[in-house]
């Protein structure tokens, strides 16, 4: 317990109380650079000064965090006693939209990559990105990726209009992530879509029905694995919209539905002649859901198929028809 007192001082203490707490015994960490990389984190000057004045160690995370928290003061004191620093600064200042912060590191040389814009663009720093991409900073579809996930509407179209790359998963994690207008304008725009931008809409926690929907009436594939992933999470609204509508369906079904116990979507299933076989009731089984192993055997009359059959690898590996 002893050797977090000074790092507790550390984040919120003074000097002399530093100063106390080491005459009075107190250690430190055995790496000593902790010190440093928790003050400059927590914008703690005078501890930082204290501890680089009385031969603690920093590193390039020392930067980073001062970056991190916005805290330019503690950065320039860092950098003038000759702290090292590394990409990670920029994109721990883009991250948090600390523009000023950015804007020392790059025009001091500290190192950046695409996953400066990448920060900025997840947690919507619009004017961040902007300065990133005006100062050469680099860009990928990962820009574009986290902006659909994140549902930051304004950073996709700069990105997108400023020649940031997409690609068919922007539009996957747009659709996971329920943002349908976003995915509307990727779509719009030229942006390729495949199967698991369905996939994700039917997947995604609560599912997205209105985005799954979108998806489809526009001409994007889809096939059995939609299906499979809606019995999964138990949407049964969305299963039924992609079965009426033409989604193909397999045994995955019907083994997802068992496997996580959603008894109404795996009744669903059946009764609308959706093919399972004997992994149905194993998987109902082997996770507890007695209720929904009852219904399976009681209609399907597959025998007891725990006394003859252990699966082998995978749950989709070598097994056969309706039973």
């Amino acid at each position: 317990m002893h050797d977090k007192v000074c790092t507790a001082i550390a984040k919120v203490g003074s000097a002399p109380v530093m100063q106390w707490a080491r005459e009075k015994g107190f250690p430190l960490y055995e790496e000593s650079y902790v010190l440093c990389n928790v003050a400059a984190e927590n914008g703690n000057m005078d501890i930082l000064k204290w501890a680089h004045e009385n031969g603690c160690s920093w590193n390039e995370r020392t930067c980073a965090n001062a970056a991190m928290g916005g805290h330019l003061g503690v950065l320039r004191y860092a950098r003038e006693n000759s702290c090292p620093w590394d990409k990670y600064t920029c994109a721990n200042a883009a991250q948090h939209g600390h523009l000023a912060t950015l804007k020392y590191a790059h025009e001091q040389g500290c190192p950046w990559d695409k996953w400066t814009c990448c920060y900025a663009a997840k947690n919507g720093h619009l004017e961040t990105l902007k300065y990133a991409h005006e100062q050469g900073c680099p860009w990928d579809k990962g820009t574009c990726n986290v902006a659909a996930k994140s549902g930051q509407f304004d950073v996709l179209k700069y990105a997108h209009e400023n020649g940031c790359h997409w690609n068919e998963e922007t539009c996957m994690y747009a659709a996971g992530s329920g943002h349908l207008d976003i995915l509307k304008y990727l779509h719009e725009n030229g942006c390729p879509w495949d199967k698991y931008t369905c996939v994700n809409a039917a997947h995604a926690q609560n599912g997205h029905l209105a985005t799954l929907k979108y998806a489809h009436e526009n001409g994007c594939p889809w096939d059995e694995y939609t299906c499979c992933m809606a019995a999964k999470g138990g949407y049964l609204e969305i299963l039924k919209y992609a079965h009426e509508n033409g989604c193909p369906w397999d045994e995955g079904t019907c083994i997802h539905a068992a496997q996580f116990g959603h008894l109404e979507v795996l009744k669903f299933a059946h009764e609308h002649g959706c093919p399972w076989d004997k992994r149905t009731c194993y998987w109902a089984a082997y996770y507890g859901h007695l209720e929904t192993l009852k219904y399976a055997h009681a209609i399907a009359v597959l025998g007891i198929v725990l006394r003859s059959w252990q699966p082998h690898g995978s749950m989709g590996a070598g097994m056969s028809s309706n039973g």
